[in-house]
């Protein structure tokens, strides 16, 4: 079953040439080394630098490591972008599911003047699927897909990003709503997850009017994800 659904991922274009990348990393709170962590990120020579799970204590860590080469920095809740062009119009992202608490913010969007022009970027990291008596629970990441499915459907954009730890897999049929609104890069071997034995791709880099061309997964670092980098042509 698993090398049916994912066997072709095996197989890959080449990446077309961009003038943007991006790179996101679900950079977990347990991390011990967030600066190690934010290097490697920056080693990946993205202009966008888009993390979740970040706390408070490590913030300064990633400002100290990134903010030289990544002047401009959107922080909402556990969700962070550093990036190297500059940002406008950034605001939180409400996607909490019911009864969640309002200190839950893990959804931001910011406007980048990027090279080629000007595209709103999504940072987002949705609930985890639990295992329970009944087994695998994903009603909570359901919602939270659907409540960014709307805004997204909302959003006057003409050219965007959704980047972040969805919990699901593109093909997972909980985050239709969402990801039928999105264009997937082309098949590529990235897994994410988990870090010591990838065996599926949950952080995603998905566009709309701005194709991600590929997506690769970079070196492991102190976290259970995987970075994943995607070259990005805005149309």
């Amino acid at each position: 079953m698993w090398l049916w659904m994912f066997g072709g991922m095996w197989f890959s274009s080449p990446p077309a040439a961009s003038g943007l990348t991006v790179v996101q990393h679900n950079v977990a709170d347990d991390d011990t080394d967030p600066a190690g962590t934010a290097r490697a990120l920056l080693a990946s020579r993205a202009g966008l630098i888009a993390v979740e799970e970040l706390t408070p204590s490590a913030r300064p860590a990633y400002q100290d490591v990134l903010g030289g080469s990544h002047p401009h920095r959107a922080v909402r809740g556990t969700v962070g972008l550093w990036s190297a062009y500059p940002l406008s119009d950034v605001r939180p992202v409400d996607i909490r599911p019911a009864g969640f608490p309002e200190s839950w913010q893990r959804g931001l969007r910011a406007t980048v003047s990027a090279p080629g022009g000007e595209l709103a970027v999504y940072v987002v990291h949705l609930p985890s699927v639990r295992l329970g008596a009944t087994g695998l629970a994903s009603a909570a990441r359901d919602e939270s897909a659907a409540l960014l499915a709307t805004r997204i459907a909302d959003d006057p954009a003409r050219r965007l990003l959704v980047v972040g730890d969805l919990n699901g897999t593109v093909r997972d049929r909980g985050l239709g709503p969402l990801t039928s609104r999105l264009d997937a890069p082309p098949t590529g071997f990235a897994f994410s997850w988990p870090a010591g034995l990838p065996v599926a791709r949950i952080d995603q880099v998905l566009g709309r009017g701005a194709e991600v061309t590929e997506v690769s997964a970079l070196e492991a670092t102190g976290s259970d994800h995987l970075p994943v980098l995607g070259p990005v042509l805005l149309r």
